[in-house]
């Protein structure tokens, strides 16, 4: 894709949003703030970390819609992820993380979230608070394991959310696939599934499945939306997978609007 066409791509996605990035009640105010939290204490994802970050800042800057700061260390989640520290932020997120962050108060964080707040969990952010179940609860579900490295062509469950509505149909991507447990579609709006698990050699490989990748839902007054992919750094580089993040950002600010429903139907499969 030429720089052309990219600047094109980008410059619609931001034309399509219910609400021009910058204007509240009609009030002109410069680009909504996203905390981007790239803490781990397990496993580090540190080729998804880098260009994940790089990629967030991209795309608020060409989109116009956002700018990011960054929450890296033990000492920035501290500082950061508290009532006060949250206040400049209209969303946070959660870029592979993984393990317990040490937020200082996990409970006021996630009324932070239910008070009307945004948050984003990107692959390995249900990698993320196993022994909380107020978490889990709150993203939708639980990492529970992933096979080798698969291509897989996502089933778009929600053409018009703004996170998928420019998913191409047959496009296929390359990531590590997660499978999650204590998932439930009647919980959640999904926005990409499969018909079944990918081919990654695991134990259930191509076995028949309601195999969800994307998701959002409401938590509160606050919106939560979460994609499995983001392993790979040249997935953050894709230009679909940048549109789709960036779609899900602007549904997460209050940018643009989507009719969720929890249990929405699972397409037939293919």
């Amino acid at each position: 894709m030429t720089r052309l066409m990219v600047t094109a791509a980008v410059a619609l996605a931001i034309g399509a949003g219910a609400v021009p990035a910058g204007a509240v009640a009609g009030h002109a105010v410069g680009p909504r703030k996203v905390l981007v939290v790239t803490h781990t204490t397990g496993f580090r994802h540190t080729e998804g970390i880098e260009a994940g970050e790089k990629a967030m800042r991209e795309i608020g800057e060409r989109s116009g819609a956002f700018s990011v700061d960054y929450c890296r260390t033990a000492d920035d989640v501290k500082a950061m992820l508290t009532p006060s520290g949250l206040d400049p932020y209209a969303a946070v997120v959660f870029l592979n993380t993984t393990g317990d962050l040490g937020i200082p108060d996990l409970p006021a964080f996630l009324d932070w979230i239910k008070s009307g707040k945004g948050f984003l969990g990107m692959h390995s952010a249900t990698d993320t608070y196993h022994d909380q179940s107020t978490y889990i609860d709150m993203i939708g579900g639980e990492f529970e394991t992933h096979g080798q490295q698969a291509e897989v062509e996502p089933i778009v469950n929600d053409k018009r959310h703004p996170a998928t509505r420019r998913w191409p149909a047959g496009f296929r991507i390359l990531d590590e696939i997660y499978h999650h447990r204590h998932f439930d579609r009647a919980r959640v709006h999904v926005l990409l599934s499969l018909s079944s698990v990918p081919d990654d050699r695991s134990a259930t490989a191509n076995q028949p499945a309601d195999f969800p990748l994307a998701w959002c839902k409401p938590y509160g007054k606050g919106r939560v939306f979460y994609t499995a992919f983001g392993h790979r750094g040249d997935v953050w580089t894709n230009e679909v997978y940048r549109q789709h993040v960036l779609g899900a950002v602007r549904w997460a600010l209050g940018l643009d609007r989507a009719s969720v429903k929890l249990g929405n139907p699972a397409p037939a499969a293919r």
